[in-house]
This record gives structure tokens, sequence and C-alpha cells, in this order.
């Protein structure tokens, strides 16, 4: 059995340590090697390209933000996971228009953090449920305040969600409320291939390319509301 190899980037030793530990307990996992700062962080990547790289944000020489982003430019096909203590909403836009493919609270579960790995090696994004919903109450703030305009993808009328087939609505209504496309499965009494299918059919009508795009889509057609 292939295992999907970790890279640990975090300038706190205790908190290496005890990420290391608890991925070594899962079979499916390996630890690759683990970077004090963010500058390491890059050159281990380029140099182990591993398939998943856990990111603390902040850090010394480079911050995780800034070190995400050149590992997305220089390795599109490693997975980078914010690990973080900052349960901030503008960090979680910086970090999507990273590129990343998560966002984890330090305080997240061995649940959240395992399913966080699994999420990104099937190309899905995944957040700890606070960012979720402060992602949410972002989008429903600037809509409120007439600010969603700021987005091209938002320059849609109601006609858009015409397009979509009750099926889609649904799906798009599970993405903009967190979840990944196995839960999203599990709700609707579907296959994971078949929501991957409708996830993908979704991007292609709307013209959108990334999860906080299907968000904000989702504000727009009223399918969610603030606190959902």
């Amino acid at each position: 059995m292939k295992k999907t190899r970790i890279l640990i980037a975090d300038d706190h030793d205790v908190v290496r340590s005890g990420l290391r530990m608890l991925l070594r307990t899962h079979p499916e996992f390996s630890v690759t090697g683990e970077a004090a700062d963010g500058e390491e962080a890059v050159r281990l990547v380029a140099k182990q390209k591993p398939d998943v790289v856990f990111m603390d944000i902040s850090m010394p020489k480079l911050d995780g933000i800034e070190a995400t982003k050149l590992i997305k430019q220089n390795h599109p096909g490693t997975n980078v996971i914010i690990l973080t203590v900052h349960e901030d909403e503008e960090y979680a836009f910086h970090v999507l228009r990273a590129g990343a493919s998560g966002y984890l609270l330090k305080n997240a579960s061995r649940k959240e953090i395992f399913e966080a790995v699994r999420s990104a090696m099937a190309g899905e994004r995944f957040f700890s449920p606070g960012i979720s919903k402060l992602i949410v109450d972002g989008f429903m703030k600037r809509a409120s305040e007439g600010n969603t305009h700021n987005h091209p993808e938002e320059k849609r009328d109601d006609a858009a969600g015409q397009q979509l087939t009750n099926r889609e609505m649904e799906v798009l209504q599970y993405i903009a409320k967190g979840y990944t496309n196995r839960q999203i499965a599990e709700a609707l009494f579907l296959s994971f291939r078949t929501v991957n299918t409708h996830r993908a059919n979704l991007m292609q009508k709307l013209n959108i390319h990334d999860t906080a795009g299907l968000v904000r889509h989702a504000i727009n057609l009223g399918l969610i509301k603030s606190g959902s």
C-alpha cells in the first residue's frame, strides 16, 4: 500500500512532535520531514516531493502564506493544509488564494486532521467547522454591504441558477456549508464519484474554478444564510 507522504512545517518543536506522533498512528501516512520556517519548508518540498504539507502561518524567514504560494507555483502536485491558531476570515481568504487545500485550527480533532489529508488527496478542500462559518459569514457581510461584485465570478444574475438541476443545487448548498464530497455523498445517499461529477458540472456550468467561488454563488442565489 502506497503511503501518503507528509511534511510538517511549524516553528514550534512541540507542535511538530505532537503532529508527527499523531500522523504516525495512521497506517496510510508517512512523515517525510519537518521544517522550522517557511524557507526550509520550500526547500524540503523541492527535495522530498511530499504529497501533503501541514503548514503553520506565523513562521520566521517566510510566512506560511508566502511559502504556500511558492510551493503551489513550483510543485502544484503537493497539497498544502494550513494548521494554525488564527481563526480569522482574512487569513482563510489569503491561504485559499495561495492555493491551500485546507485550513485547520490547532485544536482540530484527530478525525479532522486525518479527514483533511484524505480530502486533499482526493482534490477537495477541508476546513475546520469554525473556519467554514467565518467564510460564509464573511461572504454574507460583503453581500449585505453590496461588495460581492468585487469578484468577477459573482457578476451574474439569478438566471445562472436556472442552469442547474435540482440535484446540482442540493450539492451546491452542501458545498457552501463546508461539507466535503464524502460528507455530501453520505448526506444525499450518493456515491463519492457521483458527487465529484456534480461538483465538476457545477464548476463548468457556472465557470467557477474554486470552492470559494461556489460558496459566493450559493449565497447570491440565497441557498444559505448567515450562521448556517
